[in-house]
């Protein structure tokens, strides 16, 4: 009877058991969202390409020329030029390409120079990758919303590239106050973008000139610095081989004036921006004569190799 029983207890335990049994199936797969390229370029109103984390030895055009680069349906937009940025196409800049942006690529047909590509990479919330394959170089931009862009911060931080986008600068104003010195003789100050990107000419033609009739007088190299705990305000070196360096203190007026301050003679002069020139997508837009060349900026740190691979088939 115990040996029934005992029979009996294992076989309602074992049912028991199966009864109460109920497989699990552990799924690894998560659905995560697909981010596309167009969205990536369309979360923010401005990137802006900081150069100097640029990467790799080769360039494409048209990023090394802007500050900033926007895509709005289907086309690019860019800010080129100093004067006028945050007032240009409301913040944007000009149309200078179209664009068609799927997966994680990026096609651009610029208006100039034609077909590039590239590959997207987020590197974070408000930065991206923009990888060239053809010229193996990568560049960063910084993404912004229109509201939150410092405009005048990049601006003052590139001035010697405003000082650039005039043809000339014509003398309108000297103050009385001031000892007489060799520089009140300069009519005519010009900034040649291209080339080492600091040499400037120096007219003492006539006033009311037009730019591509001035007789340059000398040429010779300038610096741009930064004054402390004061980013509105610059200092301008001009280098004049046949009396000495002329040191100034630079501000600012407008988009088409700017002061100088001669510390030694305690001067004051005012220039005027003769022959705007717009940095539309070519060199091509400008005289010739002039001697500018097509503003590229440059870079302020050692180019690095770029270890991104290559994926494209």
């Amino acid at each position: 009877m115990k040996t029934a029983k005992l029979l009996l207890s294992v076989v309602l335990m074992s049912t028991l058991f199966t009864s109460c049994y109920t497989e699990v199936i552990v799924d690894d797969f998560v659905d995560e969202p697909i981010i596309t390229a167009n969205q990536v370029l369309t979360s923010h109103e401005l990137w802006y390409v900081d150069i100097n984390q640029t990467i790799g030895f080769g360039e494409v055009p048209f990023l090394q020329k802007a500050f900033t680069v926007s895509f709005i349906n289907g086309v690019v937009y860019a800010n080129n030029n100093l004067v006028g940025i945050g007032n240009s196409g409301d913040g944007f800049g000009i149309d200078v390409a179209s664009y068609d942006a799927y997966n994680m690529i990026l096609d651009v047909n610029h208006d100039i120079d034609g077909f590039v590509t590239f590959d997207v990479f987020v590197v974070d919330g408000n930065t991206i990758e923009l990888y060239n394959p053809n010229t193996d170089t990568s560049y960063f931009l910084e993404g912004y919303q229109r509201r939150n862009f410092d405009y005048d911060f990049v601006f003052y931080d590139n001035i010697h590239y405003f000082l650039q986008e005039y043809e000339a600068w014509e003398k309108t104003y000297t103050s009385e106050m001031g000892a007489i010195n060799e520089f009140d003789n300069e009519n005519y100050l010009q900034f040649l973008a291209g080339g080492n990107d600091s040499t400037f000419r120096s007219s003492q033609d006539g006033f009311g000139m037009n730019p591509n009739n001035l007789i340059w007088d000398y040429t010779g190299v300038y610096g741009v610095g930064n004054v402390v705990n004061n980013e509105l305000l610059k200092t301008l070196t001009l280098d004049y081989d046949f009396f000495d360096n002329e040191f100034f203190e630079l501000s600012v007026i407008d988009d088409g004036t700017i002061e100088l301050f001669h510390p030694s003679s305690e001067t004051v002069y005012e220039f005027q921006g003769r022959g705007y020139i717009q940095y539309l997508k070519s060199d091509n837009t400008k005289d010739k004569s002039s001697g500018n060349k097509e503003k590229k900026r440059k870079f302020k740190s050692e180019r690095k190799e770029n270890p991104r691979e290559n994926t494209r088939v």
